[in-house]
């Protein structure tokens, strides 16, 4: 093949994340209703990811001190964030309505969940208390072929991907964006609140701190840092 030194390796393109305004997140929230408010309001409030919204359980939200502890998100990692204020009542009023239906699902003989690990051994109870149950099931229960059980599994990504892009329509919000631009303003106005890189870093539960400090670009552009020579 001969001498391979001039050849160099090609450099990954280094793309800013879209994020929306606090009063376009807002608006976007305002197209919403349901299930699908509250869900994507967590994205927001909460900077989940939108497979850590669809697989939060029951026992992983506390009203009471705010938070939401986070389960094996990415990287197999474990984090606390915070739970907004104004979402403690319709997330009470979700626990309690999702209380309803595992009492509904144990009559019928159902109310099993899916378990991590080899949780089911240790805990063989675990799968039916409600504490373990997904907070945002599926509105049908299957089969696990395996167990030889019904089980009711989370909401899907996909359901909510959907409403978020419908409702960017409804909005008139005309920006590239899903359920993931949502985590990326959640870290740029906590930014802009002046909170510390190392705290939006721990909340966003990122190992590094270089891959938070790219939102700083965002925020520096336009009239957030630097005037303009036209003004």
């Amino acid at each position: 093949m001969g001498q391979l030194d001039p050849i160099h390796r090609p450099k990954t393109p280094t793309n800013l994340p879209v994020v929306f305004t606090h009063q376009e997140a807002m608006k976007i929230l305002r197209a919403m209703h349901g299930t699908h408010r509250l869900m994507a309001s967590l994205l927001y409030g909460s900077g989940l990811r939108v497979s850590e919204c669809v697989k939060l359980r029951v026992k992983d939200v506390d009203v009471s001190l705010r938070t939401i502890h986070v389960k094996c998100s990415k990287g197999k990692k474990d984090r606390i964030t915070l739970l907004p204020e104004k979402l403690t009542r319709p997330l009470s009023q979700q626990i309690e309505w999702r209380k309803s239906l595992h009492d509904y699902d144990l009559s019928q003989g159902k109310g099993y969940v899916e378990l991590p690990n080899s949780l089911r051994k240790k805990y063989p109870a675990a799968e039916r208390a409600f504490g373990w149950q997904y907070l945002f099931p599926s509105a049908i229960s299957k089969i696990d072929k395996t167990f030889n059980v019904e089980r009711r599994w989370y909401t899907s990504t996909r359901t909510l991907q959907k409403a978020v892009k419908k409702a960017i329509e409804v909005a008139g919000v005309h920006k590239h964006g899903g359920c993931h631009t949502f985590r990326h303003t959640f870290a740029t106005e906590l930014l802009r609140a002046g909170y510390d890189i190392r705290t939006i870093q721990e909340l966003l539960g990122h190992s590094s701190v270089q891959t938070t400090q790219i939102y700083t670009h965002v925020v520096k552009q336009g009239p957030y840092e630097v005037s303009s020579p036209l003004d």
